[in-house]
């Protein structure tokens, strides 16, 4: 076993002592506190809807909206550089198509998948995803979607930890301000090789410290401590906004609970599927919709 395997078993050992403990002395209850600002944990009716990465990469608008709408999936969430072309660069007039587009049918339009970072050690780099994550969210307010996924993507190895995580909180504390202006949030996706461990994730959200910065649940293996998927969960979930889920039939995957866990939580929002694409969409979501429903009741 090499010193990195050995230094990264060490951390989910201690993560899953931390989360236990916390667990056990109603730490993280306390943290419940953040739930009484937090729209998504108010309780209700948990949604299906559609992540077009990359089941729908190719569709334009009508055909997201058409799909949708036949096979019972309720929101999307619009994925940059995919065909439908929902971009910061669309005019004024564009941005209000879209809007029209998706207030006329039974879609809602949820949210914008940028692919907007801020883990680089290069301040330029960080820089310019600050800025293209606010033109995001100036789109996502113009066309009346109500998050901006962003993400991790990783935690640079030779630049201390601890910088990393406060650099991205301080980014998303940033990005926060300008979602509050325009009454949008920001959605931090689960996301990025060492980025993606609870742990890590909640200490981005500390350090964000802004009540329109949330999480998007992102339904990985990497969301397991020690095995389990409770303890990270129940770490992260004072911040739940959105979650995306993909192939619901993986038995490795603890599905079930993971919906339990979300409805004791109160999550009012939508499970937003991320699924590889096919040559019979409409057949494959009908599949989906009704594996989903079955799991849900569970």
């Amino acid at each position: 076993m090499s010193s990195n395997d050995l230094k990264g078993r060490r951390d989910l050992i201690k993560a899953g002592l931390g989360v236990a403990g916390m667990l056990a002395t109603g730490e993280i209850a306390r943290g419940d506190v953040q739930n009484q600002a937090n729209p998504a944990l108010t309780g209700g009716q948990i949604r299906l809807g559609l992540v077009t990465y990359n089941l729908a990469k190719d569709w334009d608008v009508p055909t997201i909206i058409a799909n949708c709408e036949q096979t019972g999936f309720e929101a999307v969430e619009l994925r940059t550089t995919h065909r439908h072309g929902v971009e910061p660069t669309l005019g004024r007039e564009q941005r209000s198509a879209v809007r029209a587009q998706f207030a006329a049918s039974k879609v809602r339009l949820l949210s914008l998948g940028s692919v907007a970072e801020f883990h680089s050690p290069d301040q330029a780099v960080v820089r310019r995803n600050i800025d293209d994550c606010k033109r995001f969210l100036e789109l996502a307010h113009d066309i009346g979607a109500l998050g901006v996924k962003v993400r991790p993507n990783g935690i640079p190895k030779d630049v201390p930890e601890e910088k990393t995580l406060a650099q991205i909180g301080s980014a998303l504390r940033e990005c926060g301000r300008t979602a509050k202006d325009l009454n949008v949030e920001i959605w931090v996706e689960v996301h990025g090789r060492d980025s993606s461990h609870p742990p890590r994730m909640r200490r981005m959200m500390e350090e964000a410290g802004h009540p329109n910065v949330g999480i998007c649940w992102n339904s990985n293996q990497e969301d397991l401590i020690n095995g389990q998927v409770r303890p990270g969960f129940e770490m992260l979930r004072p911040w739940l906004r959105n979650a995306h889920i993909n192939e619901i039939w993986k038995p490795e995957y603890p599905w079930r609970e993971v919906f339990s866990l979300m409805k004791s939580a109160g999550y009012n929002r939508y499970t937003l599927a991320e699924i590889p694409e096919t040559t019979d969409p409409l057949r494959l979501m009908r599949y989906y919709r009704g594996l989903w429903t079955e799991l849900m009741r569970g």
